[in-house]
């Protein structure tokens, strides 16, 4: 089995510059261009939380593409890993992040691992993330890295995201990274009240909207950020037999 994840990391042009960059250290020019992210595409477009920009200045972005796509790094936009999954754009992580309004204390279950980016975000913020992925190559992929990068806060589950993770609910935030058409009622309700949930809420064929909900007594308070685009959400929300 071990030898068959490893040529699935090769074909995705991953694993060799992973481990090539974290053997030789974080480069000088990785560390010009996270400072050139920050400035230019966070900080001009109001990401002003100082533990959000912190966090995005903390975390290699480079180790969490593929090798065709590292010059793209740093780009202020989303980058395909494959699977028709992609890693989303440095701004919207931040803002995605700083819309929850993290303290340091809190639980987060995340919906949609993909390459691991928003995970890394996460943990530099959080006491503990716990993170789920469908599809099992980019589950395995995202483990081998928070494994070298010593990411001992984070928690994995492969599987379909939209049962969430009841064995440790509740969660204080929920974030889902991919396009849903509702909230699954089985993740508002494993989340602790007062606490908040940022998804991108419609289809691939209509209107994305970022939105952010509070639970309270009396249901879900939802406000509109602005328009985006996601992939889809793929598992049993996408089926007839959806319960």
């Amino acid at each position: 089995m071990g030898f068959i994840v490893l040529i699935s990391f090769y074909s995705l042009g991953i694993l060799c510059v992973f481990l090539y960059s974290y053997a030789q250290g974080d480069s000088d020019k990785y560390q010009e261009k996270r400072s050139e992210m920050i400035e230019k595409h966070l900080v001009a477009r109001d990401i002003k939380d100082t533990r959000v920009l912190q966090a995005m200045a903390a975390v290699p972005r480079h180790l969490f593409v593929p090798e065709h796509s590292l010059a793209h790094s740093y780009d202020d936009r989303p980058i395909s890993i494959g699977y028709g999954q992609t890693i989303s754009q440095p701004y919207i992580v931040a803002l995605m992040t700083q819309l929850l309004e993290l303290k340091g204390i809190e639980k987060i279950l995340e919906i949609g691992t993909g390459s691991g980016y928003q995970t890394a975000i996460l943990a530099k913020l959080v006491q503990s993330v716990y993170t789920i992925e469908i599809i099992p190559l980019l589950f395995t992929h995202a483990q081998y890295i928070f494994t070298q990068l010593n990411y001992g806060s984070i928690f994995q589950k492969q599987g379909d995201g939209y049962y969430g993770w009841p064995e440790f609910a509740p969660f204080d935030c929920i974030i889902i990274t991919a396009a849903v058409p509702k909230i699954p009622q089985l993740l508002i309700d494993q989340l602790t009240l007062n606490g908040r949930l940022i998804m991108p809420l419609g289809t691939v064929d209509e209107n994305q909207q970022l939105v952010l909900y509070k639970k309270i007594q009396a249901g879900m308070v939802k406000t509109e950020c602005l328009p985006v685009r996601f992939v889809p959400m793929t598992g049993v929300i996408t089926s007839a037999d959806e319960p």
